[in-house]
């Protein structure tokens, strides 16, 4: 009876949808935070200059990252989708990453939305990053309405949040 138990168990979790929303993370309905980061040209920047304007989509995000590879046309849709109201930021966390090697990538793929370099962790810090894919959803008002990982994310329903 354990094992037909375990074995139910383990096929229950493997056909479970993958948990994804505010299980780590900053909290959801806090207030976003500031922290300090740097433009591709290597002047410092705050990512509460992103925030103060509106909707704000921050993604955690490495040219190595094969979740974030995944998430990209989604998050094309979405900047095609939202793009008018919503800011789109790519936050370029420091882990194997140069930002000549970020440029390569933006240009490579043609990536038109903001990106901003996280060199000494602030960003991630603040944002209580757990990982590349991270991403957080922050509404007009500054509050987080959002946090996922992973490349099974829904980004449009994510996004909605933030517009409503």
């Amino acid at each position: 009876m354990k094992m037909i138990c375990s074995m139910v168990l383990g096929l229950s979790l493997l056909s479970a949808p993958v948990l994804q929303a505010q299980e780590s993370g900053i909290e959801v309905g806090s207030d976003a935070p500031s922290a300090a980061v740097e433009t591709l040209d290597g002047k410092p920047f705050d990512l509460a200059e992103y925030v103060k304007k509106g909707p704000t989509l921050l993604q955690f995000w490495a040219t190595w990252c094969s979740n974030c590879k995944a998430l990209e046309p989604k998050i094309n849709a979405a900047i095609a989708k939202y793009g008018s109201t919503v800011q789109f930021v790519a936050v370029a966390v420091s882990v194997n990453q140069t930002v000549d090697r970020i440029k390569a990538y933006r240009d490579k793929y043609h990536m038109t939305h903001a990106i901003v370099y996280d060199r000494k962790g602030h960003a991630a810090d603040a944002y209580e990053v757990a990982a590349t894919s991270y991403i957080v959803v922050v509404d007009g008002k500054g509050k987080v309405v959002y946090t996922g990982l992973g490349a099974n994310q829904d980004i449009d329903a994510a996004v909605a949040k933030a517009v409503r």
